[in-house]
């Protein structure tokens, strides 16, 4: 089974898909660790795609299904993998499924995490971690039991990444919208798409999928 989870920054795809790797054996493919883990591995695909990356540029679509492709012919794959904010646009979708075709493989399911805007602004603008031991707080959600001290470590120095600026968030987000709104229509129309809340509670979200998952 290959499915693709769909969301915005901040919707949680990450950590949906760690539950469905570790409930359904279903591996997780995120493209930006695998290109990290081909670049720190020296292969071929990693001395393409090194330059590209340091140069701030994106990587092409083929050099992405590429890479996919090697790796779902992996052995811990062939039960079936959680594609991880990919594709992102109709051509790397229609990149995607040709590439499948290809190896006698399809996708089973799409899941769209559907979040609002303005609660995830919130969400990701209070995000900061400690800047000792990276344990993660937020603002509103998850302040530490202490002001200024962390719940774990004692550490009093926090940071925040910088592409959790509102700004950067609100742009992000927009980005995210002009992408995704052709892709959903593509995959509804092949009655692969599925949509889950994922402004609810995480067992919540992660109950969801699994009922999509239960029925594909």
């Amino acid at each position: 089974m290959i499915i693709v989870l769909l969301g915005p920054p901040g919707a949680g795809k990450g950590t949906q898909a760690r539950r469905v790797e570790e409930e359904r054996k279903l591996v997780q493919l995120s493209t930006g660790d695998m290109l990290r883990q081909e670049v720190a591995g020296g292969t071929a695909i990693g001395l393409r795609v090194r330059p590209i990356m340091e140069a701030g540029q994106l990587v092409s679509d083929e050099v992405l299904v590429d890479m996919i492709a090697d790796r779902i012919a992996a052995p811990d794959c062939q039960a079936g993998c959680v594609l991880d904010g990919f594709p992102r646009t109709t051509a790397q979708a229609r990149a995607l499924d040709t590439m499948l075709a290809a190896k006698g493989r399809r996708l089973a399911a799409v899941i769209e995490m559907k979040v609002e805007d303005a609660p995830l602004i919130e969400r990701l603008t209070g995000r900061f971690a400690c800047a000792t031991c990276g344990a993660g707080y937020h603002d509103t959600f998850r302040p530490p039991r202490v002001v200024g001290v962390c719940d774990s470590c004692g550490g009093t120095e926090f940071t925040r990444r910088a592409d959790d600026k509102a700004e950067t968030v609100t742009a992000r987000l927009a980005a995210y919208h002009r992408q995704t709104a052709p892709l959903l229509s593509y995959y509804r129309e092949r009655r692969l798409l599925h949509s889950v809340d994922a402004m609810a509670a995480f067992n919540e979200v992660a109950r969801q999928i699994a009922a999509v998952l239960d029925r594909v």
